[in-house]
């Protein structure tokens, strides 16, 4: 059975047990707005429910996974607690009972990076790059990534990716293990498709079991530092050093935040 619905810019199908999430938006990058959150959200809501779906895959398009926020959207409409929609998308994708692929092109920024930590699986093409901007935009991280990078890569390279926002490449993505694998960008559909129609030929309930075993002793540790992240960067978010690197970039010219201490 094949099922597929569109709004535009959060695309979704379904076939052969796997849930296809599409980012579509490659005028603006594929930058996130609210509606787009919200989307995506009630994607995954619907697949833990549907004992069709199997696996979850999300992707963008192939020259952009996600930008990360659209700033302009969230400058204009931004979050005002723990149940807007960035948030919501983020526990939903972080708590998400079923296995979650993500199949990433070109660049994945900021939320873009930081979602790639809850996938349980991730394949890139060879051109892929990885940035998490947080502090060169006055904000801090999310999506507890303040936790599970340092876990995951070590505290002095976490310290380069988050304090520096260095740009990381496909190549350094798999050695850190942020990545299982890259391909050529002309096979990366076929061969992460032929792993999630692999998956979804597992006993589902064993593979939930599994996923479950391996996240569960620093699930509530990942809530919690999500939780915390989520307050801070709203407050850092109203600050002016955010409001000079926001308006920077929609200035396009180089923020200057000599003028605070």
């Amino acid at each position: 059975m094949t099922m597929s619905s569109n709004n535009e810019l959060v695309t979704t199908s379904q076939d052969k047990g796997i849930l296809k999430i599409g980012i579509q938006r490659p005028d603006k990058l594929n930058a996130l707005t609210l509606a787009m959150y919200e989307a995506m959200t009630a994607a995954i809501e619907s697949a833990e429910k549907d004992k069709q779906v199997r696996v979850i895959l999300i992707h963008g398009t192939e020259t952009c996974f996600t930008s990360g926020n659209d700033l302009h959207d969230f400058a204009t409409n931004p979050p005002e607690g723990e149940n807007s929609p960035v948030f919501r998308f983020l526990r939903a994708i972080s708590q998400a009972k079923k296995p979650v692929i993500a199949m990433v092109s070109g660049a994945a920024v900021g939320i873009g990076t930081t979602m790639l930590l809850h996938c349980d699986l991730v394949y890139a093409d060879e051109g892929a790059k990885f940035k998490l901007p947080f502090v060169n935009l006055g904000l801090c991280p999310e999506a507890a990534s303040s936790f599970l990078l340092p876990k995951l890569v070590g505290y002095l390279r976490a310290s380069e990716i988050l304090l520096l926002g260095e740009t990381i490449t496909a190549e350094s993505a798999v050695e850190l293990g942020l990545v299982n694998r890259i391909f050529p960008l002309s096979e990366l559909s076929e061969q992460v498709m032929d792993i999630a129609l692999q998956l979804a030929e597992q006993p589902p309930a064993s593979l939930r079991l599994t996923k479950s075993l391996l996240r569960e002793h620093h699930a509530r540790q990942v809530a919690d530092v999500m939780r915390k992240e989520g307050e801070l960067f709203l407050q850092q978010l109203a600050k002016p050093e955010a409001q000079e690197a926001i308006n920077a970039f929609t200035e396009k010219r180089k923020a200057d935040f000599s003028q605070f201490s």
